[in-house]
């Protein structure tokens, strides 16, 4: 099933036809719901029944946008290069992109569509939370700049502000509610719709750096999620719990989990934006791309930032510093194979921070394309108006 999965999301990232994105993008859905069920926590079938009913939602909603676009061109074709030829009014393209805003939105997810999320999180294996937070909520991320900025530019343009503040509430909801939690894969699971908030903000400024920013956020939350979870994996095997009021003194180097925690710290170090780790060659863009569109809005994601620092301190320091209990505290030692996925991401993570335009020229092609897109059609639509 986890297969499945990945080629489900392969087929949906490769689709040149929209209702063949649909059949790819609604492919998932199964796999991760009997992954979730099935292999989940205790609440496993309440959060796999709830991923269901929001992912459904999420599809048939982006379907029917994609059906409109088909119904009202010209052409009546779902091929994604003759649908961007295609001239729509702008109230048209104002419904459109609303359909397929809340459509995205949920898999994203944004506030408040995020309802499923701290829930499937927290109940799934390891694994499957990874293909969730690292892959799948890119999807939405993904169809959202490329079904919804590219086809209807002029539309964008005007409901941008909107989009930018609901990403600034999306961040400051995720980072102030991750402070408030006691489990460390829920806390997680907040701050990840945080960092997905960044991505709105940075796409509604829609230039070319903020674009590449929100390109290169996808990538990175995708490495420090994946690393995350599967640090908190390692920590919930080992010793029992998730608890941050009974973790303690993890970094221990006899009878704690020494290089997990060193790792813990380096992902929360690059989750908060620290300099020379991927999360701050992709933050950085963003707030400095936003900050000439959205100035009070780039201020705030920044101010989010910080918290972001805040929660990650109290999760480290109470997870991984403190003395153990002489009595409880004999830990299994975590094997090399167990702990090679989450080096392979470290590694990635340093090398991606240090090294940033191996990730950067992938993206300013793209970028530079569609902001020309954008500028020769919003200056057309307002002409239009006036």
């Amino acid at each position: 099933m986890i297969l499945l999965v990945n080629a489900a999301i392969a087929g949906a990232f490769l689709s040149q036809n929209l209702l063949l994105f649909v059949l790819f993008y609604e492919l998932e859905l199964i796999p991760i719901y009997l992954l979730i069920s099935i292999w989940g926590g205790e609440k496993r079938a309440y959060a796999g029944m709830k991923f269901l009913i929001y992912t459904a939602l999420s599809g048939i909603l982006i379907l029917a946008g994609f059906l409109g676009m088909a119904w009202l061109s010209d052409v009546g074709s779902f091929d994604y290069s003759t649908i961007q030829t295609q001239n729509f009014g702008l109230t048209t393209q104002l419904i459109l992109l609303t359909v397929l805003l809340l459509g995205f939105g949920i898999k994203i997810p944004l506030v408040p569509l995020h309802t499923w999320l701290p829930d499937a999180y927290v109940e799934s294996s390891p694994p499957v939370t990874i293909l969730l937070g690292g892959i799948l909520a890119k999807l939405g991320a993904y169809g959202l700049i490329r079904f919804g900025l590219q086809l209807f530019p002029e539309a964008w343009h005007i409901v941008s502000p909107t989009l930018a503040t609901i990403g600034v509430i999306s961040v400051l909801y995720g980072a102030l509610t991750a402070i408030a939690q006691q489990d460390i894969k829920r806390m997680v699971a907040y701050s990840s719709i945080g960092h997905m908030g960044y991505i709105l903000v940075a796409a509604a400024a829609a230039n070319e750096l903020s674009l590449i920013g929100a390109i290169a956020q996808m990538v990175a939350h995708g490495l420090i999620l994946a690393i995350l979870f599967q640090l908190v994996g390692i920590v919930e095997e080992k010793v029992g719990t998730r608890d941050l009021n009974i973790l303690n003194g993890l970094m221990n180097p006899v009878r704690g989990l020494p290089l997990t925690s060193a790792l813990l710290i380096m992902a929360g170090m690059a989750s908060a934006g620290i300099p020379g780790l991927v999360g701050f060659v992709a933050e950085f863009p963003v707030f400095q791309g936003t900050f000439s569109v959205f100035p009070i809005h780039s201020l705030l994601c920044i101010i989010a930032s910080g918290l972001t620092a805040v929660y990650f301190v109290i999760l480290l320091n109470r997870t991984c510093f403190g003395k153990l209990d002489n009595k409880l505290a004999y830990y299994p030692k975590v094997t090399f194979s167990e702990q090679a996925p989450a080096l392979i991401l470290a590694a990635l993570i340093f090398i991606l921070g240090i090294q940033p335009t191996w990730l950067f020229r992938w993206m300013e092609p793209t970028a530079q394309a569609m902001v020309i897109a954008l500028n020769q059609s919003v200056p057309t639509q307002i002409a239009i108006k006036q």
